[in-house]
């Protein structure tokens, strides 16, 4: 699912012209994937402590299949040194973007910064994340300009909104560990609209693009698809924002959102 955002970026940066540059872009994957599994590497690296006190997460914790925090530790660095040699081989600006996703990663996971416990600077690293991640492809075939901008805005706005229901998702664990997120201080019904909000700007900023004519105008039509997702949430809401129950609803939600990014690279090609 991650690799959509940059490729995303890759396509409106290049169109019809991706043929042409596929050696670059399968660069581009090979270090995204990197990136990415550092991101979550980190994240499991900085938090097993607290993950090992959660029954939702305690039997998949790294430490406890036989990894211990030494090797864990060599991994995530590993993966992140084979991430920016790779995209080293792309450019500056990409270089230096990833650099920078590379650097919320940090200041979300490991202490003393852990944003990920601090309200709203988890959510400011997941908007300026989610932002980059798209440049990240972007910046492959286009200098990052106002239609680059106003595209990865959707998806800062989604990525953190997608965020919020994670920190919902893993409120009893967070509870128990004493990790300060969103979910944790404004509670869980706070959040979950906060996050339903995100869902709906989201919604409304492809509309806007359609309709400014910054991305294909056929994608007005999948806008439809938002009344499922609505309904969709209202019933996570009235099962009680369960962990089964906003699980089952990131996967729902998540497949919906496959969908506009298929239809983005088909019409693009187009």
């Amino acid at each position: 699912m991650l690799q959509g955002s940059p490729l995303l970026g890759v396509s409106f940066a290049l169109g019809n012209r991706l043929t042409e540059s596929a050696g670059r872009v399968a660069v581009l994957v090979a270090a995204n994937v990197f990136l990415v599994a550092h991101i979550f590497a980190l994240n499991d690296w900085s938090n097993h402590a607290a993950d090992l006190g959660d029954p939702n997460k305690a039997a998949v914790v790294f430490t406890a299949r036989g990894v211990g925090p030494r090797e864990m530790g060599v991994l995530t660095a590993g993966l992140l040194i084979a991430s920016l040699v790779l995209f080293s081989r792309l450019g500056a600006a990409t270089l230096v973007i990833a650099l920078g996703i590379a650097a919320l990663s940090a200041l979300y996971s490991l202490p003393p910064f852990a944003w990920k416990g601090r309200p709203l600077l988890g959510s400011a690293a997941h908007v300026a994340g989610g932002a980059l991640h798209f440049l990240l492809g972007y910046s492959l075939g286009s200098a990052v300009d106002p239609r680059g901008l106003l595209i990865a805005a959707f998806f800062a706005v989604t990525f953190t909104a997608g965020h919020l229901m994670q920190e919902i998702r893993d409120y009893d664990g967070d509870v128990r560990s004493g990790v300060r997120t969103n979910a944790v201080i404004f509670g869980k019904r706070r959040t979950f609209a906060a996050s339903l909000a995100l869902f709906t700007l989201s919604q409304a900023l492809l509309v806007f693009l359609a309709l400014k004519g910054t991305i294909p105008r056929v994608i007005l039509l999948l806008v439809a698809l938002y009344p499922v997702h609505l309904r969709w949430s209202t019933q996570a809401l009235a099962g009680g924002l369960t962990y089964a129950g906003i699980s089952r609803l990131q996967t729902r939600y998540r497949v919906l959102y496959a969908v506009i990014g298929v239809a983005l690279i088909v019409a693009l090609w187009r």
